[in-house]
C-alpha cells in the first residue's frame, strides 16, 4: 500500500513530518511518502523519506515565468509529482502536457480525477497512478471509501479497462488506518491524504496509525 502526504500550503514543519515519515516508513508494510511545497522538496528530501511533487507545469526550459519546471523538482529530489488535484485543475490537454513533462524528469506522476469517467479519461494518458478524490469530501475526516464505496470501485474498473497498468489511489477524507484497510479493500493500491497527517498534533503517531493495520 503506497500512502501519499500532501502537505498542501498548511502551516506545518514539512522538515519534521517527513522525519517522522521516514522513521514510520522503516518499519511499516506500507510505502510513505510526503509532497511538500515547492521551496521544501530539497530539505524535505534530504531527510530520507521518498519526496513527491505538489504539481509540474506543462512546460519546457524556456520562458515560463513562474512555472514548476519538472527537471528542477526532480534535481531537488523529488521523485514523482501530482498532477490535477481539486485545488490545483488542469485541462485535459495540460494534464497530457503535464505527464509528458514529468516522464522527461523521470518522475512518477499520479492524475488527481472526481468520478470513474475523469479516472478513466486520465488513466488513457498514461500516469502510473490516478486518485480518485470527490471534491466534496477533501478535507472532511469523512473518507470516500465509506461515503461513496461505489466510486472508489467503479475508478477501479474504469482504470482497469482503459489501462490494467494504471494503479488507482483513494483520496479524500483518509484519515485513519481502518480507512487505508477499507480502501485497499476495494481495489485501491494506495492513498492519498492531507490533513490527517498534516494538522496532526502529531505526525508520527498519525502515520503510524495510518501503516500498523496494514
Amino acid at each position: 500500500m503506497f500512502v501519499l502526504v500532501n502537505l498542501k500550503a498548511y502551516d506545518c514543519d514539512p522538515v519534521q513530518i517527513a522525519t517522522a515519515a521516514a522513521d514510520v516508513a522503516d518499519d511499516a508494510d506500507a510505502r510513505i511518502a510526503i509532497a511538500p511545497q515547492a521551496a521544501d522538496l530539497r530539505a524535505v528530501a534530504e531527510t530520507g523519506v521518498e519526496t513527491w511533487a505538489q504539481h509540474v507545469s506543462p512546460v519546457e526550459h524556456g520562458s515560463n515565468t513562474g512555472s514548476t519546471l519538472a527537471e528542477s523538482v526532480a534535481a531537488a529530489g523529488a521523485e514523482g509529482t501530482l498532477l490535477n488535484h481539486s485545488e490545483r485543475r488542469l485541462t485535459l490537454a495540460n494534464l497530457d502536457a503535464g505527464i509528458q513533462a514529468a516522464e522527461r524528469a523521470d518522475l512518477d506522476v499520479v492524475a488527481c480525477a472526481n468520478n470513474p469517467e475523469q479516472v478513466a479519461a486520465a488513466a488513457a494518458l498514461g500516469p502510473d497512478a490516478v486518485a480518485v478524490e470527490p471534491p466534496a469530501l477533501i478535507g472532511t475526516g469523512t473518507p470516500v471509501s465509506q461515503a461513496d464505496p461505489d466510486v472508489v470501485e467503479g475508478a477501479v474498473a474504469a482504470a482497469a479497462d482503459v489501462d490494467p497498468d494504471v494503479d488507482v489511489y483513494c483520496g479524500a477524507g483518509i484519515s485513519t488506518g481502518d480507512d487505508v484497510v477499507a480502501a485497499g479493500d476495494l481495489g485501491a493500491t494506495g492513498v492519498l491524504l492531507a490533513s490527517g497527517v498534516a494538522k496532526a498534533e502529531d505526525p508520527a503517531a498519525a502515520l503510524r496509525n495510518l501503516v500498523e493495520p496494514l
